[in-house]
């Protein structure tokens, strides 16, 4: 246990104190918000590809004016102006584009928009968005229709939901929770990844530099993997843990620059219910309530929950670690690799694709049964956890299979590092990597 000891003091002291490490530390959190508000300010910016005016040719002579009365903005009327001298128009980009309404239309629903080309799905959705309620509108009319009635029909409903628990009933937050877990489930992935590859080229570096064989003649190989994947893996809890606590003095600020623009009785409304939400019993791990700013409903998160997401990408971590420790030690150098990492990585690949389904329906019996499986739970569990009220049982399953696959990870990893670390001068294929796992040394 002393070596052990050993060597995660030096994996964690060298990687702690490089200059690597504490750039990725303060640039974390701001790198995470560049690529959360990018995709939202690029969203924004986009709109819905209008760019100008759209003329209207309407036959019918009834629907130019409610699609006029809708966006003044957007349409305008074609007037006398001929089929030619509309193309002209656009041609010369005084027009983006015109429509033509043709008399039959409430028959054959058919409209025809004229453009230069290249206006993209989101401007011609707009034109049939705008359309085709008129067009609706129209038929159900001419079928005498009243125009009450019609306006009843095209009003809609607004959904609320809300959640009951055992402290009453509150509003449901569940597409955000949703959110927030695919975020921390994505953020997961990608430390997986970095600390597991970290883990891999260190032990590739150290055998390429016959640093290894060093190592070896002091300490046992189920050693020296532990101390490198322990050591490394308090690296990323501490990156982790400052990554928090940046964030938190982040949204601290954020809250403060917020304040100072909403009105005093929202913002007393909305500690109000922070605080109500945390005094909710403790024991649960979504025992994070919802809390109202505005129509803005934002969830909050317990600290059980945060536990639970502690553990989830320890866990994770741990497990691929060990097994990226393997495959680094059965090959020469990092570009030899690739061929042996597509067992290790293919599993976190498939997870994210899994993410969709399991937001969907992250009760249902794929996400259940997905969330359940070692290989996947890291990722998955956690995108649960946020999403919906988890069963205890199912938590703690998920739990003792972690820890288990781990071990069982260590084991195997361990029987492919005492071999591999003192093979040189060929690349082993898989089969010869699972043959170590059963070979008695």
């Amino acid at each position: 246990m002393n070596k052990i000891a050993v060597i995660i003091a030096h994996e964690y002291t060298t990687r702690v104190r490089s200059k690597w490490f504490i750039l990725a530390t303060l640039l974390g959190p701001l790198a995470m918000v560049v690529m959360i508000t990018i995709p939202v300010l690029a969203t924004m910016l986009a709109g819905d590809g209008t760019e100008g005016k759209v003329a209207v040719v309407d036959h019918t002579g009834a629907m130019a004016t409610e699609l006029l009365a809708a966006d003044t903005s957007l349409y305008e009327r074609a007037g006398s102006r001929s089929a030619a001298e509309l193309n002209a128009a656009v041609q010369a980009e005084s027009l983006q584009a015109w429509l033509e309404i043709p008399a039959n239309v409430v028959d054959s629903g058919r409209i025809t928009l004229y453009t230069r080309g290249g206006t993209g799905i989101a401007f011609e959705s707009r034109i049939r968005g705008d359309v085709e309620p008129v067009v609706v509108s129209a038929r159900l009319q001419r079928a005498g229709t009243d125009t009450s009635v019609i306006r009843l029909v095209e009003q809609g409903i607004d959904l609320s939901a809300l959640k009951i628990t055992d402290e009453g009933v509150q509003e449901d937050a569940s597409m955000a929770s949703a959110f927030i877990g695919y975020g921390a489930g994505f953020v997961i992935y990608i430390l997986i990844f970095l600390y597991g590859s970290m883990v891999m080229r260190g032990v590739v570096e150290e055998k390429a530099n016959r640093i290894i064989e060093v190592l070896a003649s002091s300490a046992r190989p189920f050693d020296i993997m532990m101390g490198k994947v322990l050591g490394i893996g308090l690296v990323g809890l501490t990156q982790v843990l400052a990554w928090i606590v940046l964030g938190l003095l982040v949204l601290s600020a954020l809250a403060v620059a917020f304040a100072a623009g909403v009105d005093p009785e929202v913002a007393t409304e909305a500690m109000r219910q922070a605080q109500d939400a945390q005094a909710q019993s403790p024991m649960s791990p979504m025992s994070g309530g919802v809390m109202k700013i505005g129509s803005m409903s934002i969830p909050t998160v317990s600290i059980p929950t945060l536990l639970l997401f502690v553990f989830y990408f320890l866990s994770g971590y741990f497990l691929y670690a060990t097994l990226f420790a393997a495959v680094g030690s059965a090959v020469d150098q990092e570009s030899d690799a690739n061929q042996l990492t597509l067992p290790v990585t293919l599993p976190v690949i498939l997870t994210m694709m899994f993410i969709g389904n399991v937001i969907s329906a992250p009760s249902g019996t794929f996400a259940t049964v997905a969330s359940l499986i070692p290989l996947f739970t890291p990722i998955l569990m956690t995108v649960r956890v946020a999403a919906t009220d988890v069963p205890a049982w199912q938590i703690a399953l998920s739990i003792v299979l972690s820890i288990g696959a781990f071990f069982g990870a260590v084991w195997m990893a361990s029987r492919i590092y005492r071999i591999g670390m003192l093979s040189y001068g060929k690349k082993p294929s898989i089969a010869e990597v699972a043959r170590w796992i059963t070979t008695k040394v």
